[in-house]
């Protein structure tokens, strides 16, 4: 009697090209040899992704979705302040990262390290930007309206810019349990969020209107 064939999915197809790379130490030639291999066809294939660097994309982005729907989960996650969220965030993002270590890490580094791997890495940055904009509180945006979007964009940076540092950690962590990334999270983004502190910046805005006034009408 035939077997019955597996409905096929995206999550599906991720799993299967995770499991070839760990395989073979290195990804698919091309997307008949890798539809080949697991019996199905090209066009099924590109039913789902176009080409095979778009899964590696997709993958990390999974990581990020896998990631808020445990968090919306928590029935108390909404009542959370920015800083907690971000934490939240990261807390279970490297957990997940944790649990597939040796795809992540073998994917990163053939790269050399994540902070060169833009191409794999953009589809996460694009839905960590837009996650990290969704969760900007009142207490840490600038009253200054013509400053909010320069804020904004900073805040994305910087925020980003910790997650790929965290990252980078992760991978060169050889501590129990990784337990030392765990502490490098909390730190780093306690750090991140000294910076955020907007006072000093609207203090500065102020101050910087008294002097402008203060020459143009002095004269």
């Amino acid at each position: 009697m035939a077997t019955k064939k597996t409905t096929l999915s995206k999550e599906k197809i991720v799993s299967l090209y995770m499991e070839y790379v760990l395989e073979h130490d290195e990804k698919p030639k091309s997307v008949f040899k890798f539809s080949k291999l697991n019996n199905i066809t090209e066009t099924e294939f590109y039913s789902f992704f176009g080409t095979i660097e778009s899964i590696e994309k997709e993958i990390f982005n999974m990581f990020f979705e896998k990631t808020i729907a445990l968090l919306q989960k928590d029935k108390d996650y909404e009542s959370y302040d920015m800083r907690s969220k971000v934490l939240s965030f990261n807390f279970t993002f490297f957990e997940l990262l944790t649990a597939n270590r040796s795809y992540v890490v073998m994917a990163l580094k053939e790269s050399g390290s994540p902070l060169k791997s833009m191409t794999q890495l953009s589809g996460l940055r694009k839905s960590y930007n837009e996650f990290v904009t969704e969760i900007i509180t009142e207490e840490i945006r600038t009253k200054q309206e013509q400053f909010q979007n320069f804020q904004e964009k900073a805040i994305q940076e910087a925020s980003w810019f910790q997650l790929l540092l965290t990252i980078k950690f992760w991978m060169d962590d050889t501590s129990p349990a990784l337990e030392k990334t765990d502490i490098y999270i909390e730190k780093s983004i306690n750090t991140t969020f000294e910076l955020f502190n907007v006072a000093p910046l609207d203090s500065l805005i102020d101050f910087g209107k008294f002097i402008f006034k203060e020459k143009i009408y002095s004269k």
